[in-house]
């Protein structure tokens, strides 16, 4: 992995790896998403339609090497993991980047549906919100609430005889919101939004004391460790040196 002194992603940088990994979350290693983002037209990258991600080729004019090592600060400072499946090393979200991604995806969709509005879209086939990751559908209606914007109503009428019961249930409730006389609460999206300011910052990461199992000492894990250790599927350590 790089070192962790190299320079700090920008916000946008960040968001975009974080949007091209949701294409390949627990199927998918570094390689693959360091192609998603170099814009590669490999077989594998086009046969998946991974060619379609929104952060498809955001690092088009860099090397892959150098997109591996963005990847690679990404999991040292805590928006991405590794967690293996058998031999294989996949991408998998920290909450931190799934409280991020979340957010900005489900802020994705809601423009599709403001650009559906302007288009005069009156009927699209709202299944596609289906089987989505409940915590972001949640998060989707949250935010549709806070905009107090009626004009959703009639999409949300439509997702509403597609969906299962509990998510039924939010959006009836969502709409209930809409045609309401109450106002917005803002406090929500206000906190929100610098809970998501503040993750962006991410987890500098650094050397950790242990407690050895066996002679109850403590010892230092070192960084260049850590990274030893996660990239080869290894939990950490129990004992120190001397008693392994």
């Amino acid at each position: 992995m790089i070192n962790a002194k190299t320079n700090r992603l920008s916000e946008e940088e960040i968001k975009a790896i974080l949007r091209a990994a949701d294409m390949i979350i627990d199927s998918g290693g570094r390689t693959l998403l360091a192609k998603i983002l170099k814009g590669s037209r490999e077989k594998k990258v086009l046969q998946l339609e991974l060619d379609k991600c929104p952060a498809y080729g955001y690092f088009k004019k860099e090397k892959l090497e150098e997109i591996m090592k963005k990847i690679d600060w990404m999991i040292d400072y805590d928006f991405l993991d590794i967690q293996y499946s058998g031999k294989l090393p996949m991408i998998i979200f920290t909450e931190r980047g799934w409280d991020i991604e979340s957010d900005q995806y489900t802020d994705e969709l809601l423009n599709e549906w403001k650009e559906w509005i302007k288009q005069g879209k009156p009927d699209p086939d709202m299944s596609y919100l289906k089987d989505r990751n409940r915590s972001m559908i949640l998060l989707l209606l949250e935010k549709v609430r806070e905009s107090g914007d009626q004009s959703f109503i009639p999409y949300l009428e439509l997702w509403e005889k597609v969906d299962y019961k509990k998510v039924k249930e939010e959006i009836r409730t969502t709409i209930n919101v809409l045609t309401s006389d109450e106002p917005i609460d803002s406090s929500i999206a206000k906190e929100r939004k610098e809970y998501i300011k503040k993750a962006l910052k991410g987890v500098e990461p650094q050397d950790i004391l242990l407690k050895c199992w066996e002679c109850g000492d403590r010892f230092t894990f070192t960084l260049g460790e850590q990274q030893f250790y996660k990239m080869k599927g290894l939990s950490y350590p129990k004992r120190c040196k001397e008693c392994r």
